[in-house]
């Protein structure tokens, strides 16, 4: 009997073929950034913030000569901006000091920078650098949790499940299949159940429509 975490990757797959992180960037240093100023502020906007921002500030260099007043009024609209910007200029000094300018390519050294947490540190090593991670964002969490996959407190919890679950080959497309349907079918507050392609197979579903 096929289990069924298989069954939910292959019927997600199927629903959703060409995902990919929705960060637009052109090297790691810009993924980087993107995914610290996505921090409650949508892909969407991140984009329209960056398309100018990565224009005029290519290197950790030029963030840091921009300072943080200058960085701040380049990315207000993205919420949060004045600690968004405080922790990009000190990322972007211990890239220069311990790093050469690069971004790192190891967990271990991704969350030592400031606002990097594990799920940032995740984005940046699966999409950068094809380094198998499992991000754990708000629709991951919520959508892992609602459907049956895990049954976790919290994201560590969650990343912690869903890669005991998973083999390492599927991590990184598990990540970005979660997020399409949770912006795509299984939403917060009111989750389309009926078109959902994975209904069958859900706890959510099965406990509701039951």
């Amino acid at each position: 009997m096929r289990h069924k975490q298989e069954i939910i990757f292959e019927l997600l797959s199927q629903a959703y073929p060409d995902v990919y992180c929705q960060l637009k960037h052109s090297n790691p240093f810009e993924l980087l950034i993107a995914v610290m100023l996505s921090a409650q502020c949508t892909d969407k906007r991140v984009n329209q913030i960056t398309f100018e921002l990565f224009q005029k500030l290519k290197t950790p260099r030029n963030f840091i000569e921009a300072g943080e007043d200058r960085l701040g009024e380049m990315i207000k609209s993205c919420g949060l901006y004045k600690n968004k910007s405080k922790n990009i200029i000190e990322t972007c000094k211990i890239l220069l000091e311990k790093h050469n300018g690069k971004v790192p390519d190891t967990m271990e050294e991704l969350v030592d920078l400031p606002g990097v947490g594990r799920k940032t540190a995740g984005v940046v090593l699966s999409n950068a650098f094809g380094i198998p991670a499992m991000p754990v964002d708000t629709h991951v969490f919520r959508i892992s949790n609602r459907i049956g996959l895990v049954n976790a407190s919290d994201v560590e919890k969650t990343e912690k499940q869903l890669m005991e679950q998973f083999p390492e080959k599927l991590w990184i497309k598990l990540h970005h299949l979660l997020i399409y349907h949770g912006r795509q079918t299984c939403h917060a507050k009111k989750p389309e159940c009926k078109k959902c392609k994975i209904k069958e197979h859900c706890d959510f579903t099965n406990v509701v429509f039951k």
